[in-house]
Parts: structure tokens; sequence; C-alpha cells
């Protein structure tokens, strides 16, 4: 094993489109892998982690694990779900192999667990493509580089907001 885990985060776009994705990729003899195995085995209602491709029979590399943070809210959003942020995530992972973010070593001895935000009320499929695509790309990347740094961490702490809420007296 050349590293240990690797967490990424990242979020792309606005509104009902953006994605939110989180990363663990590590070696399949470490704890990702055990993670990973565990997850595709013990689906629960409305989660069910699946292996993400790039089309049928043609798994990205290395293995991912797609795992949605949201429940499929009808058939719009589930198609939205295993449609194009899933071929956003493949292909994201597909760039950052082919960018050299993750190694064809680790292609091949390693394992990605992608959790995926699909807003229930999306409505763009090419936008939801689009922002899962540089999400999980970015998200590895950072996880690559320990990003964001503790500075960074310590000079946010007094303004903290998300797309969803900022303090009042932070606007």
């Amino acid at each position: 094993m050349t590293e240990g885990l690797r967490i990424g985060e990242s979020f792309v776009g606005d509104g009902v489109n953006a994605a939110h994705v989180n990363t663990v990729f590590g070696h399949r003899d470490g704890p990702a892998g055990v993670a990973w195995a565990t997850a595709l085995a013990t689906p629960s209602a409305g989660h069910v982690p699946f292996v993400t491709v790039l089309r049928p029979s043609l798994p990205v590399k290395p293995l991912t694990l797609f795992v949605t943070k949201s429940a499929p809210a009808g058939d719009e959003h589930g198609l939205l779900i295993w449609g194009p942020a899933q071929a956003g995530i493949a292909a994201g992972v597909a760039d950052a192999l082919a960018d050299g973010v993750i190694t064809r070593e680790e292609a091949d001895s390693h394992v990605l667990i992608a959790a995926v935000w699909v807003n229930p009320g999306a409505d763009d499929a090419d936008a939801v493509f689009e922002h899962n695509r540089r999400s999980v790309r970015t998200a590895l990347e950072n996880g690559a580089r320990h990003l964001p740094g503790t500075d960074e961490v310590i000079a946010a702490r007094h303004t903290p907001s998300n797309p969803f809420y900022t303090p009042k007296d932070r606007a």
C-alpha cells in the first residue's frame, strides 16, 4: 500500500442541479475495501449501492461504489440518479485516472466509494451529469492533496455557510 485512506469532498453547481460528492478511496485490502464490500452487501430501503459503469458491462476503474445520499423520491428522481449522476461519476473517475490523480496501479488495487447527492427537485439531466463529473474529479483531487488545508479551515470558522443556510449575522 502506497498511501492510506484518501477522503475527499466537493460541491459543484448551484440550485437543484448541483452535485455534492464525498469520496473514500483506498486499497482493496484495507478499510476502504472492507467498507466497499460491506456497503454492497448490505443495502437498505431506498439506498442500494451499485457498481458505477461507463456503459453496461464496463465498470469504471478503480471499481467505484455509487451510494446515493437521497432515496429516490419518484421515477424521475431515480432516473436522474441511475442515469446522468451515475454517468457523471463514472466519467469523472475516468478523468481522474486519465489525469494521474489515480494511478494505473491504483486502478487495479484500490476501490472508491462515492456518496452522491442528487436533489429530488433536479430537472436538468445534462447539468446533473456535468456537475457530478466535475464534483467527483475535484473530490478525488482534494483527497489526494489532503485538502482543505488546516489553515483554510481555521480561517473560515467565523463565516460558516452552505447552499442551504447562512447565519443571519454572516450574510
